[in-house]
Parts: structure tokens; C-alpha cells; sequence
């Protein structure tokens, strides 16, 4: 039986003192612990970014992708072996920026994986240029006057493109972000946490005090149901998209169920040669 430690390995993480994805690091290595998976059961996949060398970071299988690209490698492990649990990784300009479309398509096949996003406004990896969520107005090293474009809501783009799994954290949060990282794990179908983590060398805005100032923790309110979609609409355009905890939940058949043919066995686990009759077959048509 694993524990967290073992999730752990020797390679020291380059990201700066006080960055928020120290935290997110060590949710996703609590959570499988806490879980009891093995190493050898779990991938992680990254994009690019410095929230992409996540993946090196866990004992498990992993692969650092390129720049927006977790996501369709991500699918295909999972699709290939069923049986692995897969963590797709990344940042805002990684995931909701070249790699919007792929995104988008992820949420409406519903593969049962779990894409976890360090949000922290701004491309770190390059030095400091306004990503996606920056808001309007945001002054970056690119955008000395403030950026013209309007901020990319994650949150209400995922409902709006049928998400059957949300949920947002913040980094200085680390056991609620352990618990949403369970929950979307146990979840099946394709589930996206969100994670507000600040950039403390490059973002003086979105520090880890104004989060706290304008986060509203959806756990805190007792009436809050994460199965009324409307409701889930309602509180992100309400809190600007600045709400934690579990903010929707479905069940629906999941992309793998609705494939023909697809086997319970893991296509790794297949006995993939062709036998001899059906091969010559197959050749025949090319004689």
C-alpha cells in the first residue's frame, strides 16, 4: 500500500520561493496517497510552462509534453490503458491559450481523466506577459499600458462547453485542494480543478492576500448544490469566477462506453497480433 511519501522523488523543483504550485504539487501527492494508488498505477502528463515540469516532480509515470498539448496525450493514455489513473497538468497560457480547442473538446468527450490548471494569470516561463485570465486592463511587461483584451473565464467556459466535472481551489489551501483533487479523480469522466496559484516574482496583483480578499468558498454555504447546473452558472458569473470548492457535478456516460467495441481489458493488457487467416486476409487486398 502506497503512502505519500512514496509519490515523492529526488528531483528538486526550480520554481521560485512562494510560488502557489509548491502547493498544488504536494495536494496531488496527498491525494493519491490518501487513495492508497500505486506509483506505477498513475501518469502524469504536463504542457509547457512552469507548471508543465510538474511531471517530474511525482513518482509516477509521466511525460512533459509541448506547449498546449497535455491534454490530447493525456486522452491517449487513458484511452490505451484504461486501467491507469491519468493527471493532465498545466498552466493558463498552456491550457486556455494554445491549448483552448483541445481543451474544449476534452470536456465534450468526457474522457475519465482529470485535468488540474495552475492559474496564475500571467506566463511566468517567458518572464512575465499577460495569459488568457489576466484581467483588462492588466499591466505585464508586454502590456506596459494594460492589456486591452477581455480575461477568459475558465469556469464558465467549462460549464458552457458541458463539463461534467468542475471545481476550483486555491494554493494556500492545500486540504481542500487534497479533497477536490479525490473527488475528481473518483469521478468518472473528464474533471477539471481550476487552481487559483499566485505568481509571487512576476504578478503583484494576484498575490496569495488578494485572493483571500475576493475568493467566496462555495463549501461555506449550506444551501449550494453542485448538481443544479443553473445555480453552478449563477455563482461563477456572480463571484467573476473567483469561487472555490465543488462547483458541478454530473454523471453521463463516459467517452469509453460509447465507443463500439471497446473492451473492459486495458489495451495494453490485449493480445494485439492480428491471426494468421485475418492477416493474409488483410494483405490479400493489397495483392
Amino acid at each position: 500500500m502506497a503512502t505519500v511519501k512514496e509519490f515523492r522523488n529526488n528531483v528538486r523543483p526550480n520554481w521560485c520561493p512562494g510560488c502557489g504550485d509548491f502547493s498544488v504539487q504536494a495536494s496531488i501527492q496527498r491525494a493519491l496517497g490518501n487513495m492508497d494508488l500505486e506509483p506505477e498505477n498513475v501518469a502524469v502528463i504536463s504542457g509547457i510552462g512552469c507548471s508543465g515540469r510538474i511531471s517530474g516532480y511525482i513518482n509516477s509515470y509521466g511525460l512533459h509534453g509541448v506547449h498546449g498539448r497535455a491534454l490530447p496525450i493525456a486522452q491517449g493514455v487513458k484511452l490505451a490503458n484504461r486501467d491507469l489513473v491519468v493527471i493532465a497538468s498545466g498552466g493558463d497560457g498552456d491550457g486556455f491559450g494554445i491549448g483552448l480547442n483541445h481543451f474544449m473538446h476534452a470536456v465534450r468527450r468526457n474522457i475519465d481523466l482529470t485535468y488540474i490548471v495552475m492559474d496564475n494569470n500571467i506566463y511566468g516561463l517567458t518572464k512575465g506577459q499577460h495569459s488568457p485570465t489576466s484581467a483588462f486592463g492588466f499591466k505585464a511587461k508586454n502590456t506596459p499600458q494594460g492589456t486591452i483584451e477581455n480575461a477568459l473565464k475558465p469556469a464558465q467556459v467549462a460549464l458552457s462547453a458541458g463539463i461534467s466535472f468542475l471545481a476550483q481551489g486555491f494554493s494556500s489551501d492545500v486540504n481542500q485542494l487534497t479533497s477536490l483533487i479525490e473527488q475528481a479523480i473518483q469521478h468518472r469522466g473528464f474533471s477539471l480543478i481550476n487552481v487559483f496559484s499566485p505568481c509571487v516574482t512576476y504578478n503583484k496583483i494576484n498575490t496569495y492576500d488578494w485572493y483571500r480578499e475576493n475568493i467566496v468558498n462555495l463549501e461555506q454555504d449550506e444551501n449550494y448544490d453542485s448538481s443544479n447546473k443553473a445555480l453552478a452558472m449563477q455563482k461563477v458569473f456572480e463571484t467573476n469566477g473567483l469561487c472555490t470548492g465543488l462547483i458541478y457535478k454530473e454523471d453521463r456516460p463516459v467517452f469509453q462506453d460509447l465507443v463500439p467495441g471497446y473492451k473492459e481489458e486495458a489495451i495494453t493488457s490485449q493480445e494485439l497480433r492480428l491471426d494468421d487467416e485475418y492477416f493474409a486476409k488483410v494483405m490479400n487486398q493489397f495483392a
